[in-house]
């Protein structure tokens, strides 16, 4: 599991690179009370580690030139946020106005000790104590199910978060079918949910069971607002309107995942499956279940078996609620969900209930496939990754080498139950997640290192984490930290940043990366896209060279590769390799083009694809063994593997 390549320093062994000032296209919201958060988009922002960026807004304020200085969170290389917290809001002279100016973004970078800043945005922000909430519009009547959104359009609408909350205030009388009575109804207080992150003029609230419960029949009332402001006064809207609905039964309308909708619904395990409909209920007062019933029929049988099971679903809103295909419950006790596939057919009827009350909706007909096993890879890229990239000169190619990590990962693992993804899944509850960073926390000089606990043989965990820190490890004497680490790399340079030469040091590495690092080159910007957009590679066979286009060309194919196969290694070990049978994490002995050998057996060429080298696989039996506890219709590749 271990692959030392190289020791770090004191300083982690950063190089003093040159820097290019950040871009930055949005500030928002353009109004901001006490408590807001302002949102910087842009490009190229700095990771913490190595720089503190400050927001400047310039111009005039409340009529005086003003300059504001606000220090930024950093977020994401294109995301930083600033908190307007009391003490940062006194900073703007007189505490309300309007700022007309420009705002842009000062870097100090602190292994250079240099400044740089973005050009500057034409930027107009409007700074208030409070807000008064402003009723324009909303649906005034019609049919709909509890938990149905009403939108509502006016002006003054709080965020939510650190602002403090807008709700609508309603009342009334509710008649339920069947009953004479008009039952007396609030006010009842329910948030305002804004359509769009900084929308401020339109929003909508749930016609939640709080006001009439959720058996069908009719409200009439007055529907009002209220801005609760978390660091201020509670200001009441000065109009009410009128309000009537016509409640209906909770309804299912349509069952759906990702990989598929209707009729040919499937999922595996770990996968969501999302029921839509309407009159949905959760929280602390609600819940509710699904009730299948029907034949499961097991791929490959003549006949299938009677199945009624009752499933207790994530609530998500009033009109989706969301099952996991688990192990733990009624189907995966009746079904194993790891092993057998099939298909079920019958119908679905929800069930609600809120504080002693129950509704049983309408049986939906349904049929869905349980799926293969399906292992969802997020390879997460860190932003000390980014900030690393510096050190090759290569900042500027980052989108090319994610490609190409990207590409290796597909290649290696191709006809495989495993799918790898640069976002977050929101599509499987179980996913693993490999995170790809810049220096080695643990001081150690790895490239790769697998910190999950223990052995995981035939996959039984879908949602391991090669990266972060793991107590257990750390007790168990191992490193903590996981994941890959690019800056080791430079353990096979003749001049590393560190200046502690390894004995797998190569003129080659040097031949491809010295044009670009900015102790020995020029980093690759924006100005060498003068001479052509950067191709990209389908071999390494012409690297290196000396034409500048084509030297960045090779750049991206060897640190790619390189960086691929190091995540398609470690996330071998989270499946078990090597030796799955076994206990050893590495194959014996040395063997040209073994993917999961040892890292000292790994030569420089092989992992880069150059001078007739790798591409590295899996060997035989690991291949077999990946296939059968990830299996795909797809039939086997016919690509030359090494014996293990």
């Amino acid at each position: 599991m271990l692959a030392p390549l190289a020791c770090a320093d004191e300083s982690g062994g950063r190089p003093e690179v040159g820097i290019d000032p950040p871009s930055f296209s949005e500030l928002a919201p353009g109004l901001v009370v006490p408590g807001s958060t302002l949102v910087i988009r842009g490009a190229g922002f700095f990771d913490p580690s190595v720089a503190d960026t400050t927001l400047v807004l310039t111009g005039t304020f409340a009529g005086q030139a003003s300059t504001v200085e606000l220090p930024t969170t950093f977020v994401d290389v294109d995301e930083l946020r600033v908190e307007l917290l009391p003490e940062l809001l006194g900073r703007f002279p007189g505490g309300e106005g309007e700022l007309i100016g420009t705002a842009q973004l000062r870097v100090d970078y602190r292994p250079e000790a240099t400044q740089v800043g973005s050009a500057p945005l034409p930027t107009t922000l409007v700074v208030a104590s409070s807000l008064q909430p402003v009723l324009g519009d909303l649906q005034l009547g019609g049919v709909v199910h509890v938990n149905d959104p009403i939108p509502v359009e006016g002006e003054g609408f709080l965020l939510g978060g650190g602002e403090g909350e807008s709700v609508a205030v309603i009342e009334g009388c509710f008649v339920a079918i069947g009953a004479d009575a008009c039952v007396p109804v609030g006010p009842v207080e329910v948030p305002l949910v804004p359509d769009a992150p900084f929308e401020r003029t339109r929003a909508s609230f749930a016609f939640a069971p709080s006001i009439a419960g959720i058996q069908p029949g009719s409200f009439s009332g007055t529907v009002a607002l209220r801005n609760h402001h978390a660091a201020g006064p509670t200001r009441d809207g000065d109009d009410a309107l009128d309000v009537a609905y016509e409640l209906i039964p909770t309804a299912i309308t349509g069952v759906a995942t990702s990989s598929g909708t209707g009729s040919g619904t499937g999922a595996s395990l770990g996968q969501f499956i999302d029921i839509e409909g309407g009159g949905f209920v959760g929280g602390e007062d609600g819940l509710t279940t699904l009730v299948l019933d029907g034949n499961y029929t097991q791929d490959g049988a003549s006949e299938g078996a009677p199945v009624m099971l009752e499933l207790v679903p994530e609530f998500e809103s009033g009109q989706r609620v969301r099952y996991i295909v688990n192990e733990d419950d009624g189907l995966g006790a009746a079904i194993d969900v790891r092993l057998d596939t099939g298909v079920f057919d019958g119908t679905m009827t929800p069930v609600v209930a809120y504080g002693g009350d129950e509704l049983v909706g309408d049986a939906t007909p349904l049929s869905f496939s349980i799926l293969p096993v399906k292992q969802v890879v997020w390879v997460r890229f860190e932003s000390s990754y980014v900030e690393s990239l510096r050190g090759f000169g290569l900042r500027a190619l980052d989108s090319m080498i994610r490609a190409r990590i990207l590409e290796v990962l597909r290649r290696d693992y191709e006809t495989i139950n495993i799918e790898f993804r640069e976002e977050e899944p929101t599509d499987f509850e179980l996913f693993a997640i490999l995170d790809i960073a810049g220096p080695d926390p643990n001081g150690l000089g790895l490239l790769g290192y697998d910190n999950t606990n223990g052995k995981d043989i035939d996959n039984a965990r879908l949602f391991d984490h090669i990266g972060g820190v793991n107590a257990l490890t750390q007790q168990d004497g191992f490193p903590g930290f996981g994941g890959v680490f690019i800056e080791s790399l430079f353990a096979f340079s003749h001049h590393p940043p560190g200046g502690k030469q390894q004995d797998v040091a190569s003129h080659l590495f040097d031949d491809i990366f010295d044009p670009f690092r900015p102790d020995h080159g020029t980093p690759f910007s924006s100005a060498d896209l003068g001479m052509g957009e950067v191709p990209a590679l389908t071999s390494g066979g012409g690297c290196p060279t000396d034409d500048r286009r084509l030297q960045a060309a090779c750049a991206v194919w060897v640190l790619g590769s390189m960086i691929g196969t190091t995540v398609s290694h470690e996330n071998g070990h989270a499946l078990g390799l090597a030796d799955p049978l076994g206990t050893r994490f590495h194959n014996l002995g040395d063997a040209p083009n073994r993917l999961m050998d040892a890292g000292g057996a790994r030569t420089l060429e092989e992992r880069a694809e150059l001078m007739g080298e790798g591409p590295a696989r899996f060997c035989d039996d690991e291949y077999e063994y990946l296939r059968g506890i990830l299996p795909t219709s797809e039939p086997a590749t016919t690509v030359a593997r090494p014996f293990c």
